[in-house]
């Protein structure tokens, strides 16, 4: 049997209705929920559901990724130039006979289909976040948020989508998958950044302390840290150490660290076509390793400090919670064997963390701009501070 196109765009149009279709239950279920709010308030709700969605989305492509259904429809945007599996039962039946265990099953097709619907009706939600806001502003409302956040992400979700597309296209190139998962991320940035904004047009939010440095030092290394983990996930280098804390019975195994961040090359692969060593996976896996040790010193060092204000009590509880199941997962992903319920969690905790930062990073920066004098020292307890 011939093999598909990379890409065959007939069926586009298919997949982007059942993609609509999929998008009206959450925009229904904003009207019938809040049938007396106002359009501020609908906008908020539906952003905040949109924030929700892609999270889901984000762990479902995790999901995807783990489970080995990448490849489930070896073209794109539909499935051996169809909308959905059920058009292309022949040329799915044909690939399994042939290699059962190989990427193409019927199963692995749909886990992959379903993730590009919902891809799909998580565009189309932002899509919709986008005209309301341009179409309220040029109405005279003045929103918390200034449009150009959902057009921004807007053109951020259809920059996702060109990198689903080149995943599977490019045959899960290990550069391409970690950048569409630190993309995924980045999404869910920028949609949080304006769920807060609507979150806080009723209330000033207190910082837990005014020093930007410190906060963004964390954030910034909690980036890194997310995306040496796109990089053991994407090269299949879990179980390159399958104990803790030592790896392969020594605390420096044998490692190739220039095998391992040679960056443009294809999956399992070097530049020169020749295999990935075994030591270049130990490198990849332990350099992750260390920097979960100073990312988790650095996550619980922000959440204490959190916690010594009342405010931010709230956001200290879910830093440090989450910070718990990273590690958790993450240890549970090393000696377990890299179960799936595991190795799901620990993305996901990766990105509810992200979104938690930047909820902290966007209330500090509304506290500054209603105290432009702050300062750059911890800021006291609210119950010790003296009344003025």
């Amino acid at each position: 049997m011939d093999t598909p196109a990379l890409y065959d765009l007939s069926p586009a149009i298919r997949v982007m209705l059942v993609g609509l279709l999929i998008a009206v239950v959450p925009l229904v279920w904003v009207r019938l929920r809040n049938p007396q709010a106002s359009t501020i308030g609908r906008l908020q709700a539906l952003t905040v559901l949109t924030l929700f969605l892609t999270f889901d989305l984000v762990l479902f492509g995790a999901f995807t990724r783990l489970s080995d259904s990448g490849l489930g429809c070896p073209d794109w945007p539909g499935c051996y130039g169809n909308a959905s599996p059920l058009g292309a039962v022949a040329q799915i039946t044909h690939a399994q006979t042939a290699m059962p265990s190989g990427p193409v099953t019927h199963g692995k097709a749909w886990v992959e289909m379903v993730h590009r619907y919902l891809a799909t009706s998580v565009g189309v939600l932002i899509l919709v976040l986008t005209i309301a806001s341009w179409w309220q502003r040029r109405r005279g409302l003045a929103l918390p948020i200034n449009p150009w956040w959902p057009t921004l992400t807007l053109v951020w979700v259809c920059v996702q989508g060109a990198f689903g597309a080149l995943t599977v296209t490019m045959k899960l190139f290990p550069a391409i998958v970690t950048l569409h998962l630190i993309g995924g991320l980045v999404l869910l940035v920028l949609l949080c950044v304006q769920a807060v904004a609507y979150a806080q047009r009723e209330e000033a939010p207190v910082p837990a302390f005014s020093g930007r440095g410190s906060l963004w030092l964390v954030f910034a290394l909690l980036a890194c840290q997310v995306a040496l983990g796109g990089w053991v996930s994407t090269n299949y280098a879990v179980l390159a150490c399958d104990t803790f804390p030592l790896c392969q019975n020594s605390w420096w195994p044998e490692m190739d660290f220039q095998q391992a961040f040679q960056i443009w090359r294809p999956l399992g692969r070097l530049q020169d076509g020749t295999y990935l060593g075994f030591a270049a996976l130990t490198a990849i896996h332990y350099a992750h390793r260390l920097m979960a040790y100073l990312v988790l010193l650095a996550l619980a060092w922000l959440a204490w400090h959190l916690h010594r204000n009342p405010a931010t009590l709230r956001q200290a509880r879910w830093l440090g919670g989450l910070t718990l199941l990273q590690f958790a997962t993450g240890l549970s992903n090393v000696v377990l064997g890299w179960p799936m319920l595991a190795a799901v969690g620990h993305t996901g905790g990766a990105a509810a963390l992200v979104v938690v930062l930047t909820w902290i990073v966007c209330s500090r920066r509304s506290a500054l701009a209603a105290e432009p004098r702050a300062s750059f020292a911890f800021s006291e307890p609210a119950a010790q501070r003296p009344v003025r």
